[in-house]
This record gives C-alpha cells, structure tokens and sequence, in this order.
C-alpha cells in the first residue's frame, strides 16, 4: 500500500510527467495520511496550480485548511506563488544591499536586481527557498509534508539546487574569509559601520548555507524523504519514468514507489480490454527496468475527481503492488 510507504516518510515530493495525475495522487495521499490521523501540509510547486480546483476551495500562497476527516489529522494546502515568491526574493536581497552597500553603489545594485529579475535561476532559487521553508515549517507543525511538483524536468532541477547552492556559499564564504585575513591589518580604518557589514554578510551567507545544507539533507535522507513518480502505462510517460529514476538515484533522492496511474478495465469491452493488455505490456518492461521498487496500480475512476468526497475514493485505491 502507498499510504504504508508513506507512513514513515516526513517529506513526499510526488512528481512524474504532465498530465499524469501528480497532483490528484498527491491529494489523495494526504487525505489518506489525514484519516490515519497524521497532520498534512499539501504544497504545490507547479506553476500551472490546480491544488483550489480539485478540493473546490480558493488555495494561496499562505497554508489553508483543506479538509479535516477525524479529530486529530487534518489537510492544510498552499500553492507556492512564482511571482509573489521572486518579488520577496528579491524585496529581501534589495533590503540586505541598501544595509551593506555604501549609497553611490544603491542604483548600480537596483539596476543589476532589476535585470536579475528575468535571469536565468532566479525563479528557481526563489521558489527553493519556498520548499525549504514549508520543510521547515512541517518539522516544527506537521507530520508530514507532501510537494505536489511540475513535471519531471522542472523538478529534477529544482532538486540539484540544494547542493549547487550549498557549494555555492561555501565558495562565497571561503572567499569573504581570504578578504578577512588580508584586510585584517587595516580592519580599524573602515570603523565599527564596515566591521557591523562584515558581520551581518557573514551572518547572511552562513544562514543561506545551512538553509540549503539542511534541506540537501532532509532531501536525501531516505528515513525521512521519499519520492512517489507517477506515470500511465504508455510509452512516453514509461521512457520518462526510467529517466526520471535514474537522475532521482543519482542525486541520492528515494524513490520510494511507482504510481501507474488510470489503468483501463479489462472486463469492460474489447476496446479497454486491449488497452489493458498494451498497458500491461509496459509495465512489464517498466518493471524490468525497475525491479526493486513497488509498482502500484490505481485503476481509471468514473467521474470528475473533485472535492473530499472524490479524493477519499481515490485514497481507498493507493492499493497493492502490480506483479
């Protein structure tokens, strides 16, 4: 059972090809960990959200409550806004420069903020600090967080940042130490305003670094983080899939199951009925390719799957793994 190979997990990012159903799963599973009992923050990193729709409730950039089905668990969901996220980003970075640039560099600084805007990374980094935070906020009032992310390539970026980033601050700091020891001869000549800017720097960079540290190692933690891809049983989404793990594994994440998602019926017609045999033809070679990882069937479900009531249905079928 899914909800089983959960049960342990802190962290579940729950990814796959578009269209695949990721965020249906994703809200399924919470609500299921939720009827357990367990307290769920459900956050949607995809830029194309659709979170609000499927539980039918407007969903923002701050956590809602989405569903409580007993006494003690409970959903809350937010969708993490790009926009709003680049523009505190940013807020934040043009805030920390006024402090420690001397004012002739202000409009330079600006200006350079403004281009950064559109650069390459910037949305990235943004919304990284947005995943982090939410891991954070879910250790200190959660049992579980669940990221319902964009799809695969999207993600899979997103997921080497933490270790690029931390490096990156290394370097910085690595380098703002160098600086240190060859201004140290002349340290009293910038007066107690520039050694205040050396520190605050200092402070900042070492935050940054053990932000991303933390969250690399929350990330790669197999005990505490799993990732659930979701996939239908046809050749594009299959080939993605193998992809996907592959580059999962090599970035030291769990890939804790593999969701087939909207499986035809066999016994309803001869039409379904072959495109069942074709999907199962697929799997087969997914679960060649993949042996070691359950491969769990989610069957195609009649209806719109909108609303608690839906998502409770779908949560019943996170069930047994294929053969």
């Amino acid at each position: 059972m899914l909800l089983d190979l959960v049960a342990s997990r802190k962290v579940v990012f729950v990814g796959g090809k578009g269209g695949v159903g990721k965020t249906s799963i994703a809200a399924a599973l919470a609500l299921g960990r939720a009827r357990a009992g367990a307290r769920v923050l459900l956050v949607s990193t995809d830029p194309a959200h659709s979170l609000g729709h499927l539980w039918g409730r407007p969903v923002g950039d701050e956590p809602v409550r989405l569903a409580r089905p007993g006494t003690a668990g409970h959903v809350d969901g937010l969708e993490i806004d790009p926009e709003r996220t680049v523009e505190r980003h940013l807020s934040a970075v043009a805030g920390t420069m006024r402090r420690l640039l001397p004012e002739r560099m202000h409009a330079p600084a600006a200006r350079h903020l403004e281009l950064a805007r559109q650069a390459p990374g910037t949305h990235e980094s943004a919304v990284l600090e947005r995943v982090a935070e939410a891991v954070e906020l879910g250790e200190e009032a959660y049992d579980l967080v669940v990221f319902d992310t964009a799809p695969s390539g999207h993600t899979l970026r997103l997921l080497s940042l933490p270790e690029q980033l931390t490096a990156w601050s290394e370097t910085l700091l690595a380098n703002r130490d160098r600086s240190d020891r060859f201004g140290a001869a002349v340290r009293g000549l910038g007066g107690d305003a520039e050694t205040d800017r050396d520190a605050e720097l200092r402070r900042i960079l070492v935050r940054r670094r053990d932000r991303f540290s933390r969250l690399r190692d929350v990330v790669t933690d197999p005990a505490r983080t799993g990732f659930v891809v979701v996939l239908t049983a046809e050749v594009l989404p299959i080939a993605e899939t193998m992809e996907v793990y592959e580059k999962l594994t090599g970035l030291g994440v769990d890939v804790t199951a593999l969701v087939a998602n909207r499986r035809s019926p066999g016994d309803a017609g001869e039409l379904l009925a072959r495109s069942r045999n074709q999907e199962d033809e697929h799997l087969v070679r997914l679960r060649r390719q993949i042996p070691d990882v359950p491969l769990l069937d989610v069957p195609l479900l009649p209806g719109d799957l909108v609303g608690t009531e839906a998502l409770a249905a779908l949560a019943d079928r996170l069930g047994p793994s294929c053969s």
